[in-house]
């Protein structure tokens, strides 16, 4: 049991420049006895209000450096504070902001949501258990007009899709990662490597894209790239929502329509999803 989406805006201040952290917590517990479920006895159980104050008390002690350090932050607390507690995770995710700029100046105190994919984590622990973290993006949506295709797929009495060679390549792109062994790591700065990686791999390089056959294909890319580069990362899930798009007809207007003009396909959407790890 818990207390879901406790919600709240950590501000810090270093001189004049204010920093700011909005972010939605999850906090589950599993207790030594089940004593509350099967006799009604209430006396080893945390109310979930005392849970989401505990949360709120830790933002104003600790401070957020980094959504994955508050995780672990939480799981800590409640397995020292509380002896009943056998079990605790904590997920953690932010709101998007990112400070406003103006002239290439950062602004001290103003900041614009910016949907480019939001940062999310979990911390859960098990009693004389290790620490297990994982962090992940959510909403990530991505798109490119070519380098993309999809041919010699198998074919039968119920298949209608045609092969294409060019195609646009969007979806929503979902991904989480477990650490090893959690050490002194900078998680800020591990995922936006990650980020990195994933829009390196989908996009090719900038002069000229990398052709993808697949979404698959491209999935598998993504979890390559991150995997040789980023030591940290143990095992990596990817699931990606696709959208599709077709060209619309435009020859009764008298029109040539040379996928100048598309519309989505809202409904089924395709999606594909893979996790891979290190031996």
């Amino acid at each position: 049991y818990g207390k879901n989406t406790i919600k709240f805006l950590r501000l810090h201040k270093e001189g004049k420049k204010q920093f700011v952290k909005e972010v939605e917590v999850c906090a589950h517990l599993r207790l030594t006895s089940p004593q509350e479920y099967l006799e009604g006895n209430n006396s080893l159980v945390i109310p979930t209000d005392t849970i989401k104050n505990i949360v709120l008390v830790l933002a104003k002690k600790n401070g957020i450096s980094s959504l994955e350090q508050f995780a672990i932050d939480i799981c800590h607390h409640f397995m020292t504070t509380f002896c009943q507690v056998a079990y605790v995770k904590a997920y953690v995710q932010e709101v998007p902001w990112q400070r406003l700029h103006e002239d290439g100046v950062p602004h001290i105190h103003s900041f614009i949501c910016v949907p480019d994919g939001i940062h999310f984590c979990e911390a859960e622990q098990c009693r004389n258990g290790p620490l297990v973290v994982f962090a992940g993006i959510k909403d990530l949506k991505l798109m490119k007009t070519t380098q993309s295709g999809f041919e010699g797929f198998y074919k039968n009495e119920h298949t209608t899709l045609p092969e294409r060679h060019d195609r646009i390549l969007c979806g929503e792109l979902f991904c989480k990662w477990s650490y090893g062994e959690c050490k002194d790591f900078d998680f800020n700065c591990i995922w936006k490597k990650i980020r990195e990686c994933i829009l390196e791999a989908f996009a090719g390089p900038p002069d000229c894209g990398e052709y993808s056959p697949s979404y698959q294909k491209t999935v598998n890319c993504i979890q390559m790239l991150v995997l040789s580069r980023v030591p940290q990362v143990q095992i990596m899930e990817v699931v990606l929502n696709n959208t599709f798009y077709n060209v619309v007809d435009m020859k009764n207007l008298g029109l040539t329509n040379d996928k100048e003009v598309l519309v989505p396909v809202e409904t089924p959407y395709g999606s594909c999803a893979c996790t891979l790890g290190r031996k």
